[in-house]
């Protein structure tokens, strides 16, 4: 055989192996997914519940949020952090402070704008100082809501049942999550988009819905939940626990919530999904801020790839844990060694063609009428199945043409994450680790700092707590800011965050 054919073959061959595990890995997704079966709530009286609410530059949206999360959650207390920013988000923040059970953190520069796994940090070390010494860590539940969200207001019900926080090893909990503009109208904003734009937010609430779902029914089994940014519920007795370790419960890297959930593994915990609840978070509207969200998580998956050591030889983690694991983080480079793979062998069957007798029709007749079919079972069939699967799972009033249509845009969505990989892996290489926020289209133009023009804010004097005994190797972190006389100032000339307190 020649060096040529030789070639050919084993580009065919590498082609081949990488469609099969991948139709194989959506096959098996696709089979937990629809035999998950939903499970009965448990009451939330019986845990202290705790959301933060990470905010930067969130103006427009924190708001209607804060103020749902306090009509929807009597007994929740609420932890915004505004992480510097400068479009008046203080100013929305401080219009709050006279709410019993929200408080505020500040964040200010060269501190400030470190990433939003620093600004849920601030926020945990709030939480720990300003709860009694003698709290039950275990039974205090803190969660991560973006500031444009929804949360089911039955949430904490399905949260609080015996396959989840009812059952004690259960130490984080991961809510469905869905897009706000596809949410029923009592929960959905009103929007004006062109097409192109409802189009990229059915797609993305049928990735969240459908794919994404269906890897965390697998991943049930398999003993390795993943979190996500939005809607994830842990323990604070497991997030000390981390901390007590490494510092802080959330590290460095831009996909810090799937770190955290390999932090949680790595201690002995267990992480599970909840689909019985939903988190509905602003959906893209536009290709370009969408590739650059995903090409913040492609590149956060790439620096988790650090654990995957720690992760083959924890005791903790049983064996079809780690063989998904190493799969997720295999996947960037899977697409990064996938793409020239697939662009040769288009390159090469182009050539065929053009140096065939008769062109087209010769190569067609030769055998050249395989790839269509081939094509379509092995590319277009694994992205296309999907609308068909959200059609049946999560909106049975769409037309079935349309689910169908919805599942081919799905193929031709996901070359958006290709691109994103390559942009993530340039970013590796040039070593650029900034964590950029992904911003909407009704997002306004930074405006000067509105906080001067805050003053002075009232809020109701907060007694002075038992502040709990020091952990080792926890590091020194925001402290809380005793209000005088009621009164919490908010200007811009201190150099660490303040924090107003009020009452629970």
């Amino acid at each position: 055989m020649s060096p040529e054919m030789q070639s050919l073959a084993l580009l065919n061959t590498a082609a081949f192996l990488l469609c099969v595990s991948f139709l194989a890995y959506v096959l098996s997704i696709l089979v937990f997914h629809l035999k998950s079966r939903r499970s009965r709530g448990g009451s939330p009286d019986g845990f202290d519940w705790h959301v933060i609410v990470p905010c930067r530059n969130e103006a427009t949206v924190v708001g209607d949020t804060v103020r749902r999360l306090l009509h929807d959650f009597p007994n929740t207390t609420v932890w915004c952090v505004d992480d510097a920013s400068d479009d008046g988000t203080l100013a929305e923040l401080a219009a709050l402070a006279d709410q019993p059970r929200v408080h505020v953190i500040r964040r200010q520069l060269p501190d400030a704008r470190q990433g939003k796994g620093a600004a849920l940090n601030a926020a945990w070390r709030c939480i720990e100082r300003w709860l009694p010494a003698d709290a039950d860590r275990s039974k205090v539940i803190v969660g991560v809501l973006d500031a444009d969200s929804r949360l089911d207001p039955q949430c904490l019900v399905a949260l609080s049942g015996r396959q989840y926080f009812g059952r004690p090893d259960v130490g984080a909990v991961q809510v469905e999550v869905r897009m706000l503009q596809c949410a029923p109208r009592r929960h959905a904003p009103p929007t004006e988009t062109s097409r192109w734009g409802r189009l990229l937010i059915r797609l993305q609430d049928m990735e969240f819905r459908a794919p994404i779902a269906a890897m965390q029914s697998l991943r049930r089994h398999t003993g390795s939940v993943a979190m996500g940014g939005n809607g994830q519920f842990t323990r604070l007795s497991l997030l000390n626990e981390i901390a007590d370790e490494h510092g802080t419960p959330w590290h460095g890297a831009l996909l810090e919530d799937f770190e955290l959930g390999l932090h949680i593994l790595l201690a002995g915990g267990r992480t599970e999904y909840c689909r019985e609840s939903w988190v509905a978070q602003e959906a893209l509207t536009r290709i370009r801020p969408l590739v650059r969200q995903r090409t913040r998580w492609a590149q956060g998956s790439m620096q988790c790839g650090r654990y995957l050591g720690k992760v083959l030889r924890s005791p903790r983690i049983r064996n079809s844990a780690t063989l998904e694991i190493a799969h997720f983080l295999a996947a960037p480079w899977t697409q990064l060694f996938g793409t020239p793979v697939y662009l040769a062998c288009l390159a090469v069957m182009t050539w065929y063609i053009d140096h065939t007798s008769d062109g087209l029709r010769g190569w067609w007749s030769a055998g050249g009428w395989g790839v269509p079919p081939l094509m379509v079972i092995f590319g277009i069939g694994p992205f296309a199945l999907w609308g068909v699967v959200y059609r049946i799972r999560c909106e049975p009033q769409l037309p079935l043409h349309k689910a169908l249509l919805l599942g081919v845009c799905h193929w031709l969505y996901s070359y958006a994450q290709s691109v994103a990989v390559w942009l993530a892996f340039a970013r590796m290489v040039t070593r650029r680790t900034d964590w950029q926020k992904t911003a909407r289209a009704s997002d306004p133009a930074p405006q000067p700092d509105a906080t001067r023009a805050v003053g002075r804010v009232a809020v109701p004097a907060q007694p002075r707590r038992v502040q709990p005994a020091r952990r080792p190797g926890r590091s020194d972190g925001p402290r809380s800011i005793r209000p005088p006389r009621h009164l919490i100032h908010l200007a811009t000339t201190t150099d660490r965050p303040t924090v107003a307190h009020v009452r629970k």
